[in-house]
């Protein structure tokens, strides 16, 4: 009997969960570490991209289901593709962020853009046509982003927390950002809070000694 979409789903979470279980996530070189912070030169990769509204803890939520729908087969081809890491979160147009206080309302009325990578085998090209018209497929370019890694809760305070921390250690560095912060997320919901792997993305700014 063919699993059920759900049923699949659920496997897949408790993959996610399972620290010793190695999942794809996109190819980078990393060019400089300093504790928690990094700046990493990141391949070229594709995502599967849906826009949802509501605020910054209810995103992930409401785009989770469409997009594992498209992964596990609700696409043109009903090809099936492997759960891949991380699960990336971004405004979907530029809002101002307070660096010290919680995501608001106000900085999400613009919605949030959710994303899946996609197996690193999937291109433009050869990329299953999604059934749902809500869900898009597209890539990513090559860039070279700031991260700082951190464990905890996916809550609004825990994010703007870590986005503070990590323009405060780009400034230290002397490194300048551009664009929106994104949260990415490398576990699935059944992960303990503290093994959790979260990270905070920034893109380094074009013309910076280290972007290329």
């Amino acid at each position: 009997m063919r699993p059920t979409p759900l049923a699949v789903l659920t496997a897949a979470l408790g993959t996610l969960a399972s620290p010793a279980h190695a999942i794809e996530e996109p190819r980078f070189e990393t060019v400089l570490q300093q504790g928690a912070f990094e700046v990493r030169r990141y391949a070229p990769y594709m995502v599967a991209e849906v826009r949802v509204g509501g605020d910054f803890e209810q995103a992930g939520n409401r785009a989770f289901r469409q997009l594992a729908n498209y992964i596990f087969g609700g696409n043109q081809g009903r090809q099936e593709m492997a759960m891949t890491a991380p699960v990336i979160q971004a405004p979907a147009a530029p809002v101002p962020m307070a660096m010290t206080a919680p995501v608001t309302q106000t900085a999400s009325e613009g919605g949030w853009r959710v994303q899946f990578v996609l197996p690193s085998h999937i291109n433009a090209a050869n990329a299953p046509v999604p059934n749902n018209p809500q869900v898009t497929v597209r890539e990513e370019p090559a860039r070279t982003l700031a991260v700082i890694r951190y464990s905890g809760m996916w809550t609004a305070a825990n994010y703007a927390e870590h986005v503070a921390l990590l323009k405060a250690n780009a400034e230290k560095a002397g490194i300048p950002l551009q664009g929106e912060p994104v949260l990415s997320r490398f576990n699935g919901p059944f992960t303990l809070p503290f093994l959790r792997r979260n990270e905070v993305w920034m893109e380094v700014a074009a013309g910076a000694g280290l972007a290329r």
